[in-house]
C-alpha cells in the first residue's frame, strides 16, 4: 500500500490562496472541499489542505503560527526540470507570492523558493541524480 501525504495549512482567505494555487496550475479535490478548507492535489500520494485558521484551530490546543512573521515550515517540490522550477517560481511571483530565498544552484540540483499569500514558504528544485553521482565520484576521485 502506498502511503499519502497531507499537509495542513492555515490560510487566512482560502478563496485567495485557491485562486494563487490555481494559477499556478494546481487543481482540488471538490470531494474535500466546502468553504473551511480545500484539499489541494499535488500528486496521486501527495495534497496539502488549506485550512481557514478558525478550522485549523480545531486540529490543536497550540497558538496557530504566524507565517508571516516565522517559519513554521517549508514545502517543497520536486520538479521534473531546471525550466519547471522557473516557470513555477516565476508564476508563483506574477500571480501575488512574494520573494523567500535567492536561487541555489549545485549543479545537479537547482532550486527556487517564494512565499504564498498568506506566508508559507514554499521551495520548487530540480535534481539531476546522474550529475550528482558523477559530482561525487569526481570529488572521490581527488
Amino acid at each position: 500500500m502506498s502511503k499519502k501525504i497531507f499537509v495542513n495549512l492555515p490560510v487566512k482567505d482560502l478563496k485567495r490562496s485557491m485562486d494563487f494555487f490555481t494559477a499556478l496550475g494546481l487543481s482540488f479535490d471538490p470531494e474535500f472541499t466546502d468553504d473551511k478548507g480545500a484539499c489541494m492535489v499535488i500528486s496521486d500520494d501527495g495534497y496539502v489542505m488549506l485550512l481557514t485558521e478558525p478550522f485549523f484551530k480545531t486540529f490543536t490546543p497550540k497558538k496557530v503560527a504566524d507565517a508571516s512573521a516565522g517559519t513554521e515550515a517549508i514545502v517543497t517540490l520536486g520538479l521534473d526540470s531546471r525550466e519547471e522550477v522557473d516557470e513555477l517560481a516565476d508564476k508563483a511571483l506574477a500571480v501575488g507570492g512574494s520573494p523567500a530565498n535567492e536561487p541555489d544552484d549545485q549543479g545537479f540540483m537547482y532550486g527556487r523558493s517564494f512565499q504564498d499569500p498568506d506566508g508559507h514558504l514554499w521551495e520548487v528544485f530540480h535534481m539531476d541524480l546522474a550529475a550528482m553521482r558523477e559530482q561525487a565520484a569526481a570529488q572521490g576521485q581527488r
